[in-house]
């Protein structure tokens, strides 16, 4: 894709069809099976989460901010991270404001949907994305893209609940705060993307620690067969 940077540093201010072709770029060759042979150890994801106006983006409900931390292996890196607040064009209610902090008027200063989009993607690049409870944001993330894309989300998704649910299939709840309690970590700056982001990444490097130590999970495809209960 050549210098990515430098290409959002071209297209900064400009054309939305410009964004959209940038996204849709992004969008190609993400499932290369030889990815299925990558080291654990050497497996470099991102983390991500996303506050939206509600939970059901089939009613209208939109993202308004995206907060993302990368690993390497089990290694959380503080830098760089990305977040951003994103204007989808929905109000914000009033108990989403109570809840994440974000208020409408934070949203009407910020940049479109498209911008953050494009933005957050590039962050990304080709690393595997690891959400807590991924169904969610990944059907807000494809709504998003095909609403100002006409793209769909092609990129390799994990999520911390399955595999806790897979090492700890004792537990009766999977809530992230539950799991974090669990763990140990402590719960500071919760409905905060960016803070969920790195709450989540540490669960995600837990977790992978346990399973390697098990000796059965050595690459991401190994995780996969593990992950199914084979």
């Amino acid at each position: 894709m050549g210098d990515i940077h430098s290409a959002l540093a071209s297209m900064k201010g400009g054309p939305s069809a410009q964004q959209i072709a940038f996204i849709r770029s992004l969008m190609r060759e993400r499932r290369r099976p030889e990815a299925l042979g990558t080291p654990l150890n050497e497996l470099e994801t991102v983390v991500f989460d996303l506050e939206t106006t509600g939970f059901a983006h089939q009613r209208g409900d939109e993202i308004l901010s995206f907060g993302a931390a990368r690993t390497e292996g089990t290694v959380i890196l503080q830098e760089p991270s990305f977040h951003m607040i994103v204007n989808s064009g929905t109000a914000v209610p009033e108990t989403i404001t109570r809840l994440t902090g974000i208020t409408q008027s934070m949203v009407d200063a910020s940049p479109p949907l498209t911008e953050g989009l494009r933005d957050f993607m590039a962050f990304v690049e080709g690393r595997v994305l690891v959400a807590h409870a991924a169904g969610h944001d990944k059907a807000f993330l494809n709504a998003a893209l095909w609403k100002t894309s006409k793209v769909r989300l092609t990129h390799r998704l994990l999520d911390t609940m399955m595999l806790a649910r897979r090492l700890y299939p004792e537990l009766g709840t999977y809530a992230l705060d539950d799991l974090l309690h669990e763990k140990g970590i402590p719960i500071e700056g919760r409905h905060h993307a960016l803070s969920d982001a790195f709450m989540t990444a540490r669960l995600w490097t837990s977790y992978i620690k346990e399973i390697q130590e098990q000796g059965k999970v050595e690459t991401l495809g190994d995780l996969y067969v593990y992950l199914s209960g084979i």
